[in-house]
């Protein structure tokens, strides 16, 4: 028993070193990230057929025979040859191509507390609505637990943009789309989740701690000076009063009522009070509940586009300068130690079971 309380203050210890590193890091990287202006970015864009033909490539070579791959290059020419063929012909009759392939552009969002990663798409599909029009699609994979109302609430925003201009939306969740996240979600003409992914939380919270006892104990005053009756509510330092506590729960129940009616405005198929209340619900569940239309992975979705149509990924950049590199790259080595070490205690606590 003393080894195992010694082994467990000790991983208390190592948890508590790791979580330092990347809180002192994430802040050096985030403050090397502030400020940014659309000039320090690029927009990268890749051909997902491209993709895809060139990992199918990569395994036919290395599947079949010399004489299998003989023939198919074969086929390939004799295609390319017969389509040639007929452009040829096409151009010589006269006759207009009215044949225009569909372009279905994918955007990623992964959505933190702070929903930091907006600017990047404001910019993306800024970039993206230049190009689209209504006989194209845009996709987002999109992922996010929720956070901060006002930025989530921009992000909602940001998708109503592409809706306004009367271009197919559709949004793919492949683990979470919950609170902001579904805030967002649901302006989508149409919502894919994967089975075991969690949607919903249709809800508000706010907790916050309050020290005002421990600081009375020490004999510390603290003094708190407002114009304007409800300019602060409750506090983390002062005495939170029964009407002060009223008004902030006020203010919570004023921001759910606000967020049902935009759940409720872009998917009017849904029952808003059965699924209002900050529930979550898994693929199939939340199919049942009207909050997505479908259940699938976004992989399925996308290589299903790619057989007949153009589809883009478009992803904004921004250019790093040496010391966010180097920290980026110690961020992800501390996250990597901190992930296999919450792996390792949760063997050692399903070998105890």
């Amino acid at each position: 028993m003393e080894f195992l309380a010694e082994y467990g203050a000790f991983l208390l210890k190592a948890v508590t070193v790791v979580v330092a590193i990347l809180v002192v890091v994430g802040g050096v990287v985030s403050i090397g990230m502030r400020n940014r202006r659309s000039e320090d970015g690029e927009l990268v864009v890749k051909k997902l057929n491209d993709e895809l033909d060139n990992h199918k490539e990569d395994l036919e070579y290395a599947l079949y025979s010399k004489e299998e791959l003989k023939a198919l290059e074969k086929d390939k020419k004799k295609e390319e040859k017969a389509k040639e063929k007929a452009e040829k012909k096409r151009i010589k009759d006269g006759i207009e191509n009215t044949e225009k392939r569909k372009r279905v552009y994918v955007l990623d969002f992964d959505g933190d507390i702070q929903a930091s990663q907006v600017e990047l798409l404001r910019q993306e599909i800024t970039a993206v609505l230049t190009m689209a029009t209504g006989d194209d699609e845009i996709v987002v994979r999109l992922e996010s637990g929720g956070g901060m109302v006002h930025t989530y609430g921009l992000g909602a925003s940001q998708l109503k943009r592409i809706r306004d201009r009367g271009i197919p939306l559709t949004v793919c969740v492949d683990k979470v789309a919950a609170s902001g996240g579904y805030m967002m979600a649901c302006l989508a003409n149409r919502i894919i989740a994967a089975p075991f992914a969690i949607v919903g939380s249709i809800g508000v919270v706010a907790q916050l701690p309050n020290f005002n006892r421990l600081l009375k104990k020490h004999d510390v005053d603290y003094e708190l000076f407002t114009a304007g009756e409800y300019k602060r509510t409750v506090t983390m330092f002062g005495h939170n009063s029964a009407k002060a506590k009223d008004k902030f729960q006020s203010d919570l129940e004023d921001t759910h009522e606000l967020f049902k009616q935009h759940v409720k405005h872009s998917r009017p198929r849904i029952d808003i009070e059965a699924v209002a209340t900050g529930d979550i619900w898994y693929g199939q569940q939340a199919l049942d509940h009207r909050l997505i239309d479908d259940v699938g992975t976004s992989d399925d979705y996308l290589v299903a586009a790619c057989a007949n149509s153009d589809v883009y990924s478009v992803r904004y950049e921004y250019k790093k300068s040496l010391q966010e590199k180097l920290g980026l790259a110690v961020q992800k080595g501390a996250e990597g130690a901190f992930t296999r070490l919450l792996t390792l205690l949760n063997k050692q606590q399903q070998s105890k079971g």
